[in-house]
């Protein structure tokens, strides 16, 4: 049966797939709604993007988020947002959002569900006014209790029961993974649904595309330069192309599809410990690559394995085709020193 041009409400509420939505017991359809209603938030985040030029919306606050970056207005926006439809949604007891300090847990008397949802509301966002693809990721959890505390959100990459992204370019698209394959659905803007485009994605092994900001590579480990060089020896048998976005949800999307290599090394001048969040970037995204047949590692580990030790931590993060990142990761290991 040809399934494309589906609706993501008939393929949630497909009954292969609803079997296979969480595992861990939650009620028939909780993760089918909650799906539903971050799908549903994407679309607004995607028409305010879409007129970001036309009204007052575009540029900084003036204020610094967790991290100490500036925050422009449709971060703002992006957040609050997914705060309030998630909060109202009835299927969570906790959020987290990378613009917040703070998690936050519904109070008692809200309507709370089983789910915690961790997300970065406009990954990319130093991008937003020079009209480049930008995204939002999230994650899911299952609390332990509706009672969520602080470990509820604080979970190995392994543990999310779904994660995905929405991706705002030349089209809106939404990703997610629940545990049965990674789809992709496009919106189609006349009706206001997204509808199947690609069903069951599967990354190449091996890709020939990298992705990395070659401007640090003086500040990288000798194990990355080595392999950045070997990819780029005119007399060795590497056949890759070089494509950099800068907005980590557009580069990993190109690298799902065609498969690769996405590299952020950790830097010891800017990022010792590395640059990307765990929690809101490094996991969510490496849940669809290992559900679509690739990895993600730190370097030395692979990033589903992670405990995490607080809501902000950062990692190095190496994400693709599975031979490409374990090429990176013998580099990385066998390499006696850093080079410069």
């Amino acid at each position: 049966m040809d399934r494309k041009g589906m609706t993501l409400s008939q393929h949630l509420m497909d009954s292969r797939l609803c079997g296979n939505v969480d595992s861990k017991g939650a009620e028939d359809g909780d993760m089918a709604g909650l799906l539903t209603t971050l799908a549903s938030t994407a679309k607004c985040i995607s028409r305010e993007v879409n007129r970001a030029g036309l009204v007052d919306i575009l540029g900084f606050t003036g204020d610094h988020n967790v991290q100490g970056e500036a925050v422009r207005k449709l971060d703002v926006l992006a957040h609050g947002m997914l705060i309030d439809a998630l909060r109202s949604s009835g299927y969570v007891c906790a959020l987290a959002s990378e613009e917040a300090e703070h998690p936050l847990f519904l109070a008692p008397q809200e309507a709370r569900g089983p789910y915690v949802v961790l997300f970065d509301p406009l990954d990319g966002s130093s991008n937003i006014d020079a009209g480049i693809t930008i995204g939002t990721i999230f994650s899911i959890y299952r609390a332990r209790s509706t009672a969520a505390t602080l470990s509820d959100l604080l979970q190995t990459g392994s543990r999310q029961v779904a994660a995905g992204y929405a991706l705002y370019g030349s089209s809106t698209l939404f990703v997610y993974t629940a545990g049965a394959g990674v789809h992709s659905f496009t919106l189609d803007a006349g009706v206001g649904e997204f509808r199947l485009t690609h069903e069951n994605l599967r990354m190449p092994e091996r890709g020939t595309i990298y992705s990395v900001n070659e401007a640090n590579y003086p500040r990288w480990c000798a194990g990355v330069q080595r392999y950045i060089d070997a990819l780029k020896d005119p007399d060795g048998p590497s056949t890759y192309s070089a494509r950099y976005v800068g907005s980590l949800v557009a580069d990993f999307h190109r690298t799902l599809l065609y498969g690769g290599v996405f590299l952020y090394p950790a830097d010891p001048r800017d990022a010792p410990n590395g640059k990307l969040r765990l929690l809101y970037e490094a996991a969510p995204l490496a849940r669809v690559a290992e559900a679509a047949g690739g990895r993600a590692s730190t370097g030395n580990e692979d990033v589903l394995a992670l405990q995490p030790t607080a809501l902000h931590q950062r990692v190095p993060l190496f994400i693709g085709s599975a031979e490409d990142v374990s090429a990176v990761e013998a580099s990385i290991a066998n390499a006696p020193s850093r080079s410069r």
